[in-house]
């Protein structure tokens, strides 16, 4: 899988955290449903690696599937094994070198320059700037692409469908979004207000400017 290709494509990545399995495999396929291209199953949720596999024989060995929350060495096994094709942590860790030796694209969680620095050495594909609401928000991103212009980042927490617009705007390739976008659906939530939540994400992505692909 091109990871950055992907990103620059799709430019959203849906985040599915679960406390119900089989909710969360609902989740993923809705998502894949309605157009959601990038869809990420976090290891902090109920049965991940269960609902990984079961999600790639729905959809195929071409659908995008990926895991986050990888942050050791044995995580990136795991995920691997379950049919991930691409990682995603959220720190600089043991989780972005393993997969990285297996294969797997990764989106490295940073939050300094230093961060950045120490994802690109390890051959990270793309930068998960986390937590973005705390990090600074589109300002620090802004700021960011200053002494790091080519560098692909999806910033991740708390994005709604505005700042999603907003991110994209000042130079995002990508933003990662959870709870905005599943609401309780990977719990056993409505999949209907999941599919409206997608529609308006999607719509909101169509619309923002092209700055950082």
């Amino acid at each position: 899988m091109e990871l950055l290709t992907a990103l620059r494509t799709h430019r959203i990545v849906a985040i599915v955290r679960g406390a119900d399995a089989d909710a969360s495999l609902r989740t993923v396929l809705t998502l894949a449903e309605e157009g959601i291209a990038l869809v990420e199953v976090s290891l902090s949720g109920e049965d991940a690696p269960g609902v990984i596999r079961r999600a790639r024989a729905e959809l195929g060995p071409a659908a995008p599937l990926g895991a986050g929350t990888v942050l050791t060495a044995r995580d990136a096994g795991t995920v691997a094994e379950a049919g991930a094709d691409f990682v995603v942590t959220p720190a600089v860790c043991e989780g972005v070198t393993e997969s990285k030796r297996l294969g797997l694209p990764v989106l490295a969680g940073v939050m300094t320059p230093t961060d950045i620095v120490a994802a690109q050495r390890l051959g990270a594909d793309g930068y998960k700037i986390f937590p973005a609401a705390q990090a600074g928000g589109p300002g620090f991103l802004k700021a960011l692409r200053g002494p790091f212009p080519d560098a692909p980042f999806v910033p991740v927490g708390g994005v709604d469908a505005e700042l999603a617009r907003t991110y994209l705007a000042h130079g995002a390739t990508a933003v990662g979004v959870g709870s905005p976008l599943i609401g309780d659906a990977a719990d056993g939530g409505s999949l209907d207000a999941l599919r409206e939540r997608a529609r308006a994400f999607l719509d909101a992505v169509r619309l923002a400017p092209d700055a950082g692909r």
